[in-house]
């Protein structure tokens, strides 16, 4: 193991988890943002925008990210829509992370009683109100754990994102591959990396998951 070699490369690899957690954080956002909508839309059993969800949902979930990313950044130029590398990295983590947070908040819809939302409008809550501020904090409490999963998911998926060219830390690691042939100090450096970012959110999304539990004993 080349040890000199790691703690050279480490300043690069720092740039690299910069531009993972960009694109991580900001595909993460707006797969919530997509999820809550789908799921309100699914709950609520719009007709019309709920059939158009569900193909949205299964269209997302059965194709790779990667097919995603290509038709993204090299198929939508064909027809005049253009986005950067960085641009094509999140729509497709937001593409493919709002169909797997719709279903998780779903299911937390689905399990608020229908009592809450007839108590909410007997207090004279409008829908938004009661949507915003009694269902919407009951079923995230429910769908905690999924939604815990699907960041972590979505975080380790990124990786693909240096298929189109984005210099993340796996485009990094390969680089180190095929340029250097140093092989296992790349992995160390990619393992250590991802280790930095998913272990801490994996410690907080069980607090979380924890401290719901007990608000809801």
């Amino acid at each position: 193991m080349n040890w000199p070699f790691i703690l050279e490369e480490i300043p690069t690899f720092a740039q690299a988890l910069v531009v993972t957690l960009n694109v991580s954080v900001w595909g993460i956002v707006l797969s919530l943002i997509i999820g809550v909508f789908a799921a309100a839309i699914e709950s609520a059993r719009v007709p019309v925008v709920r059939q158009i969800i569900r193909v949205y949902i299964e269209l997302s979930r059965n194709t790779p990210l990667l097919v995603q990313l290509y038709f993204i950044y090299f198929g939508l130029p064909k027809l005049g829509v253009r986005w950067s590398p960085t641009q094509s990295a999140i729509v497709g983590l937001a593409f493919l992370g709002g169909s797997y947070m719709a279903e998780a908040l779903r299911g937390g819809l689905d399990a608020v009683a229908p009592i809450q939302r007839e108590s909410a409008r007997m207090l004279g809550m409008n829908s938004v109100q009661i949507f915003s501020r009694v269902i919407l904090p009951q079923a995230l409490s429910t769908a905690m754990p999924g939604v815990i999963a699907n960041v972590i998911f979505l975080i380790k998926e990124s990786s693909v994102v240096s298929a189109i060219a984005l210099a993340d830390i796996m485009y990094e690691a390969k680089d180190i591959m095929g340029n250097d042939y140093n092989t296992y100090e790349a992995l160390v450096l990619l393992t250590v990396s991802y280790l930095i970012v998913l272990l801490p959110i994996s410690l907080i999304g069980t607090w979380l998951e924890r401290r719901f539990d007990y608000a809801r004993n």
